[in-house]
């Protein structure tokens, strides 16, 4: 008998061992899927905070006598809002699509400025037709589907007469690089989704891609 109740508390020592390591190892898998991107989104925003400070943090030393943390951030947002009003009136329109010729003028500055400017475009929300809507589109291969953003129609003369075709950006690397295909009209598959909807479902990795597609 005691033989017995010794094996029994041993499988039951096992048993209660293996339940607490299980539990151990759900709860810390959970906290670490809640916890890590919240000190990685605030770790880049220090990141951010700090480099723009150390663009300010000079001229305000020299002004102030001393250094004043967040300064150089918040000079920034200003600057911001100070070119968001002047974008959003004509005068001020003129005045950015002057500088915009300057810069254009520059060797070096001129090959990646408009690109820049372009892709920066797109995601704006004061030009949402830049991202005409999000599809489906068999790449890189057949039997695969890949997420995409209509950027334009295209009428196409081919040997066989003239083609509606439409120019997708397939991003490829997050959301900032991608391909950019021209694929017939019909072969590309509507979705139903808003343009934020697909950029979610790019950065999230695809974890919000709705469980229907085409959406009604």
């Amino acid at each position: 008998m005691s033989r017995r109740r010794l094996v029994r508390g041993a499988i039951l020592e096992e048993i209660m061992a293996i339940g607490v390591k299980n539990w151990l190892k759900v709860r810390f898998i959970a906290g670490f899927f809640v916890t890590v991107p919240v000190f990685l989104t605030g770790w880049l925003l220090w990141i951010f905070w700090s480099r723009i400070d150390d663009v300010f943090a000079p001229m305000y030393q020299k002004m102030l006598g001393r250094p004043i943390p967040g300064l150089g951030f918040l000079t920034a947002v200003g600057i911001i809002l100070v070119m968001g009003t002047i974008a959003r009136n004509v005068v001020g329109r003129r005045v950015l699509a002057w500088g915009d010729t300057l810069l254009l003028k520059v060797p070096i500055y001129r090959r990646l400025y408009p690109s820049v400017k372009m892709l920066i475009d797109s995601f704006s929300p004061e030009r949402r037709s830049a991202f005409g809507a999000v599809v489906l589109v068999e790449h890189p291969r057949q039997g695969e589907y890949a997420f995409a953003f209509v950027t334009s129609h295209v009428l196409v003369d081919t040997p066989h007469g003239k083609r509606e075709m439409v120019t997708l950006f397939i991003p490829t690397n997050n959301l900032y690089l991608g391909d950019v295909v021209l694929v017939p009209r019909d072969e590309v598959l509507q979705t139903g989704l808003a343009v934020e909807e697909g950029v979610r479902i790019i950065l999230s990795a695809g974890n919000a891609t709705p469980r229907q597609l085409p959406r009604s």
